[in-house]
């Protein structure tokens, strides 16, 4: 009987220790791709305006010279883009909006950056679309900003919090 305490007091804490490890690694992975992202827009900067690469071949190359945990969403939207012949990107850039959300963590106001690169890419020249790439990463940089406090606070809070409620649990069991 004292074994079985002993283990379910076990399982209770390792459970609610992963839990708050869990939520608090989602703070630094929004930073960390957020950075990776903002790698990926300042390669996709260089290969349109300075390389003046046609669209299609300057996604695959931030795919290549990306961080593959970000720069798989330009393949993902040159793939669109080509499959369905669209002439605006910005739907192509739509159907990454879940992957924006769910894998790299990204908060709305991220992803809603992100798509106001897509509404004017490839729709001025490029004197105009070097102004807006300069734009879209300054209001990264301010993400990039919250999302480092963000870290900073709460993931070393949730972390704690999931050690304390198991801790806590274990104690009105006992």
């Amino acid at each position: 009987m004292g074994l079985l305490k002993i283990l379910s007091a076990f399982c209770i804490f390792i459970t609610s220790s992963a839990i708050g490890f869990s939520y608090g690694q989602t703070f630094s992975l929004r930073f960390e791709n957020l950075l990776y992202l903002e790698h990926c827009i300042k390669i996709l900067e260089t290969e349109i305006v300075y390389g003046a690469t046609p669209l299609p071949e300057a996604l695959a190359n931030v795919k290549k010279k990306g961080k593959p945990r970000v720069s798989f969403i330009f393949d993902d939207i040159r793939r669109d883009l080509i499959s369905n012949k669209r002439e605006a990107i910005y739907h192509s850039f739509l159907t990454v909006e879940e992957k924006l959300h769910h894998r790299l963590h990204l908060k709305k106001e991220d992803i809603e950056i992100f798509f106001s690169l897509g509404r004017v890419l490839g729709s001025s020249d490029r004197e105009d679309q070097s102004k807006i790439f300069k734009i879209v990463l300054a209001q990264l940089e301010g993400q990039l900003d919250e999302a480092k406090l963000e870290k900073n606070q709460n993931a070393k809070l949730y972390r704690s919090l999931g050690i304390i409620t198991g801790l806590g649990i274990i104690i009105l069991l006992i």
